[in-house]
């Protein structure tokens, strides 16, 4: 089987390139680099359609806010959020830092600025402020989102902020014995809270803030990396995370709601649940009342040891990949498929049931440091999958039909009546999307799956 190339090759960026992201439903790609420069990117041109420094230091994360709104997170300690229509576009320059000359360029218009810590290179983590909505898709300009930093002054908490509000609304204090915080995730699972946390000593955190509760408990823990957590991220519907780290593994965790979910056959009494998070027990009436009544055993229970094997601390699945250092893991919004983008320069396409390696993209000759997927709609029986190309299921010896992915060729909507213009931007915003951004400034775009 011949190799996969690239389907096109970005060039703009004079510096390596930290992080890429897919903008308003696939019509533009955002990229940000060590310079502080941010590139939107014409996907039906695959030419640079807006371009300006959003930071005077490296860009961190880059991440999309509706149809209206791009938020940039940077080394130079500030998270902002700018306002980009369509229309404001034409205000921008399209010259790339590889063409500019003279003056800086101009910059669209900057609607918050949040002072947050960037000390341990920790982007920020994002969710819509209310269950059962996407970040990605909102556009009511009003909706409001939280936003995941770590704390300004102790590098292993972490700072939950409301926008458009700036104020803080939660501080996540997981202990100094892990070490900064490396990388986050933030979502809602059951309209409760989540908070995912990978540190610098390899362990991997899950903290559950209660419908109308105000203490956050640690329903998962473990440490199955020997070296710092690099990146992870969440299943779009909150069953599991999956994290790589600067060792060679790729690991699959639980996202529990509570202790019951894991082991429901052991009855604990409050204080041993209590234990088993690290949770300190004030008395007996906190114990059994409020949250701490969910995990109180029912009248009359014997006191069971527990088990050997703590799945509150046991992983799902483990892959020793053999590639150390493969960072900017993200998860396809269909759930199927992963990607990773490796010091090595290889991109990597894994299974996320499997965690098998499915492919890898070549062309890079030095190390990928960021990469993404474009969106994949989804509908109520599962994901919409209107590309030019349609992901299907092969029989596979396993039983695994998510191993085994083949394409097969879909004509167009309405193709014959489309321009050439209509089609390049048909094809734009309905390709299954890879990009990965590396050291030489270079993006690559691969149509894969």
């Amino acid at each position: 089987m011949d190799e996969p190339t690239p389907v096109n090759i970005l060039r703009g960026h004079k510096s390596q390139i930290h992080a890429a992201a897919f903008v308003r439903r696939n019509d533009r790609l955002a990229t940000g680099d060590a310079d502080g420069y941010v590139i939107l990117w014409d996907l039906a041109i695959m030419r640079p359609k807006a371009v300006w420094r959003a930071h005077d230091n490296a860009i961190l994360a880059i991440r999309g806010w509706g149809n209206d709104k791009i938020i940039t997170h940077g080394r130079d300690h500030r998270l902002v959020v700018w306002q980009l229509r369509s229309e404001d576009e034409q205000n921008l320059s399209s010259a790339s830092p590889l063409e500019h000359t003279g003056d800086a360029p101009p910059r669209p218009w900057m609607l918050h600025v949040l002072d947050v810590n960037t000390m341990n290179f920790c982007a920020f983590a994002g969710c819509p402020n209310a269950p059962g909505t996407s970040m990605t898709l909102a556009d009511d300009a009003s909706t409001s989102i939280l936003v995941a930093v770590p704390n300004t002054l102790l590098a292993e908490s972490i700072d939950i902020f409301e926008l458009p509000s700036q104020k803080r609304i939660h501080t996540v204090k997981p202990g100094a014995k892990h070490g900064m915080a490396m990388t986050l995730a933030i979502l809602f699972k059951e309209k409760h809270l989540i908070l995912v946390a990978g540190f610098e000593n390899g362990v991997c955190s899950v903290f559950v803030l209660y419908e109308n509760a105000d203490e956050w408990i640690t329903t998962y823990r473990g440490q199955p990396h020997s070296q710092p957590v690099l990146s992870l991220d969440a299943d779009p519907r909150g069953e599991y995370f999956i994290s790589s780290a600067a060792d060679s593994l790729l690991v699959k965790h639980p996202i529990p709601i509570s202790l019951q979910t894991l082991i429901p056959e052991v009855c604990e009494s409050a204080q041993e649940a209590a234990a088993a998070r690290d949770i300190p027990s004030t008395s007996a009436k906190a114990a059994t009342t409020g949250i701490g009544a969910l995990f109180a055993s029912p009248p009359g229970a014997a006191q069971i040891s527990r088990p050997s094997r703590k799945a509150w601390e046991d992983p799902i699945k483990m892959a020793n990949t053999k590639h150390s250092g493969q960072q900017s893991l993200t998860i396809r919004s269909d759930g199927r498929i992963l990607a990773t983008a490796g010091w090595d320069s290889r991109i990597r396409i894994y299974s996320t049931k499997s965690l098998k390696e499915l492919a890898v993209l070549k062309w890079h000759q030095v190390g990928v440091y960021a990469a993404a997927f474009s969106l994949i709609e989804s509908d109520a029986d599962g994901p919409l999958l209107h590309n030019s190309t349609e992901l299907q299921a092969a029989p596979s010896a396993q039983g695994d039909a998510s191993d085994a992915l083949i394409q097969t060729p879909r004509e167009p909507l309405q193709a014959r009546s489309m321009t050439v213009k209509d089609r390049r931007l048909h094809h734009a915003k309905n390709t299954h999307w890879v990009v990965a951004g590396a050291k030489d400034g270079k993006l690559s775009l691969w149509d894969i799956y």
